[in-house]
C-alpha cells in the first residue's frame, strides 16, 4: 500500500497547538493538502506531535471523502521517536465494487 504522507512542508506541523481554535484553523487548512491525494484515491497520512490535531482529523477525514464521494477507512496509532509520541492518521481506499459484481 502506497502512502503520501503530507507533514513536514510547514513548521506548523511539529507544533503542539494551546487552544482548539488554533488546532480548528490548522487542520482545516490541511483541506488542500490532502483532499489532493484523496481526489486521485491515493492513500494520505499526517503525523503531529498533537493528539488534538489528530482527534480533530479523524472527524475531518470522513466528512472530506464523503463531500468527494469516496469510501475510505481511517487508521490512526502513536509511536515513539526520540522520547516523544508521533499521532499518526492515514487513509486507506475501500475498494469499489463493479456494479455487475453485485449481482452474481
Amino acid at each position: 500500500m502506497e502512502l503520501k504522507w503530507v507533514n513536514g512542508q510547514y513548521p506548523e506541523d511539529k507544533r503542539i497547538f494551546d487552544s482548539e481554535m488554533e488546532v480548528y484553523e490548522w487542520t482545516h487548512s490541511l483541506y488542500p493538502d490532502i483532499s489532493l491525494y484523496l481526489f486521485r484515491e491515493l492513500n494520505v497520512g499526517y503525523a503531529t506531535p498533537d493528539e488534538k490535531v489528530n482527534d480533530f482529523l479523524t472527524e475531518l477525514l470522513p466528512q472530506w471523502a464523503d463531500y468527494l464521494n469516496l469510501q475510505l477507512i481511517v487508521h490512526k496509532d502513536k509511536v515513539e521517536e526520540n522520547g516523544k509520541y508521533i499521532y499518526r492518521i492515514w487513509t486507506s481506499q475501500v475498494e469499489k465494487l463493479d456494479r455487475n459484481d453485485e449481482f452474481e
